[in-house]
């Protein structure tokens, strides 16, 4: 049976087996994938492929050049949002174009016939073949299901951190102990990523399609610019960064964290401070791009969701490719929404699994248009002006992703919940008590959840999973204030402030007895 390298496989779609590569010193790693194809012909019922070192001289990037498949025939393309494969209007990746002719949200149409040429089992082999792996691109929990993402892209274009495959942990006590003996509660924790934020997942191929556009169909295109409450500005700096990329950075002055604010200073990238919200930034970002050579970064540009959606096959794959019951999403320009349903529905269309969970939609009701117009009936969508909250990133009263955020809640038979200030902040610490450190968006979530399960909504076997969207370190401000009882009219139920204590040994015992009980 030919050999060929790792690297040539995880990079190549095709199951059947393939000439040999020129020999290399051979390393003790030996990988088998059983699959067959929907083509015409027969398929061996596995194949061993043996992992060679490269040559000293030769990065991963070098090495990926040199094996670079022969074209597979997948593609991609922008069409208008909810279109079918037979509309008329539509447009290739390479242009810069971010709405329809009637103005309405564009979406990247993957080639489903195509993709369908290949079992659902061996895109689950193939996937789960290149988890946790240096082979470039694939050691990206994003680009190791570019055939799902950016199928035509050069990986020598790409710009990866090598983010994604984050951890989803089973938050044991959370459940037992807070959620009515709740066995199967997850965490998928999208925070634990370069930039502390699930924006790295769509930054990267954001940014590598603008590296394309620059680098080999040389487009006039002198940087990439956003509006954000944070999160999006530190991840568009960081990849800008690494591909020698300027970024513009529009943030609302003094309304976001100064671990957020100081990213993208860190990173290099030119910095706006304006004196108005989020929305008015993304109005003034979308004013500044139609008028300079500025690619836009903000979720209406629908590439994101294509590196968003692979945190939702992540999970199918950390599950061995079961599907869980509900998957609870902090909501507030909603892209990240559509982009969880976009990637369960990607897998149900080419039989990775058969069905997609229910989706939450979690608003902080400070901020609250999608689930106003939920408990409307769908009847009556109105922006709202959103007030302040310690879930800073979903501040947004005017989204705009609210038809794909409808189109994935009503596609998946799913709710909207909306938590207040105190809901989200004594979530979050009954979170961190049982050893988490949650961002206030995800304490956001985390107050749908005990909701629900008051209501009865979520039953207490139900396969549920919080999708937590930031790391918590990028928010101690707010638990500063929650746990020093200084937050204006609420009651910080779980604070836990230091004690004060002589430094002797008879006042820290008498301390440690209080706490203790009597020993």
């Amino acid at each position: 049976m030919a050999t060929t390298s790792l690297s040539f496989l995880l990079s190549h779609p095709n199951p059947k087996p393939h000439p040999s590569l020129p020999s290399r010193r051979p390393l003790s790693v030996s990988v088998s994938v059983s699959c067959s194809s929907n083509g015409s012909g027969s398929e061996p019922a596995a194949i061993h492929y043996a992992k060679h070192r490269r040559p000293a001289d030769e990065n991963i990037r070098e090495e990926a050049a040199r094996l670079a498949p022969s074209s597979h025939g997948f593609s991609a393309r922008y069409v208008p949002f909810g279109a079918g494969a037979d509309t008329a209007e539509h447009y290739s990746l390479d242009e810069v174009v971010y709405r329809s002719r009637s103005g309405s949200l564009l979406d990247v149409q993957h080639d489903l016939d195509a993709l369908k040429k290949f079992p659902g089992e061996y895109w689950r082999s193939l996937f789960d073949s290149r988890v946790g792996r240096t082979t470039w691109p694939f050691g990206s929990g994003v680009w190791s299901k570019k055939e799902f993402v950016l199928p035509e892209i050069d990986p020598d274009h790409i710009v990866s951190l090598f983010e994604g495959n984050s951890n989803l942990f089973w938050a044991e006590r959370l459940g037992i102990d807070h959620l009515g003996g709740m066995n199967d509660l997850w965490v998928k924790h999208c925070g634990i990523s370069h930039t502390g934020s699930f924006k790295d997942l769509g930054m990267t191929v954001l940014v590598s399609q603008v590296n394309r556009l620059r680098k080999h169909l040389n487009r006039p295109i002198v940087g990439v610019g956003c509006a954000s409450t944070g999160d999006t500005s530190a991840a568009v700096s960081a990849y800008c960064a690494a591909a020698r990329i300027p970024a513009f950075v529009f943030l609302p002055a003094d309304r976001i964290s100064l671990a957020q604010l100081v990213q993208p200073i860190a990173n290099g990238a030119t910095v706006l401070s304006l004196d108005t919200d989020f929305d008015g930034c993304m109005r003034l970002i979308r004013e500044v791009t139609a008028e300079l050579p500025i690619y836009l970064a903000n979720s209406l540009n629908s590439l994101r969701l294509e590196g968003q959606k692979t945190a939702a096959i992540e999970i199918l794959q950390q599950f061995d490719w079961e599907v869980p019951d509900w998957v609870i999403i902090p909501g507030g320009n909603l892209g990240n929404i559509y982009a969880f349903f976009k990637g369960f529905d990607m897998c149900r269309e080419l039989g990775l699994v058969d069905r997609v969970p229910r989706l939450v939609c979690a608003q902080a009701a400070n901020a609250n248009p999608l689930y106003l117009y939920y408990k409307s009936g769908w009847k009556d969508f109105k922006a709202v002006t959103a007030m302040e909250t310690f879930a800073s990133a979903i501040q947004i009263g005017d989204p705009v992703s609210i038809d794909r955020a409808v189109h994935a809640i009503r596609s998946t038979d799913g709710i909207v919940e909306e938590a207040t200030e105190e809901e989200l902040m004594n979530a979050t610490a009954q979170a961190d008590h049982t050893g988490m450190f949650a961002c206030p968006h995800t304490g956001v979530a985390l107050a749908a959840l005990f909701k629900l399960r008051e209501k009865g909504v979520i039953g207490t076997h139900d396969r549920t999973v919080v999708v937590s969207t930031a790391h918590g370190l990028k928010f101690t401000q707010s638990k500063v204030d929650y746990h020093s009882g200084l937050i204006e009219g609420m009651e910080c139920r779980y604070k836990n402030p230091p004690v004060t204590v002589k430094a002797d040994f008879g006042s820290v015992m008498d301390v440690l007895k209080k706490k203790l009980g009597k020993l």
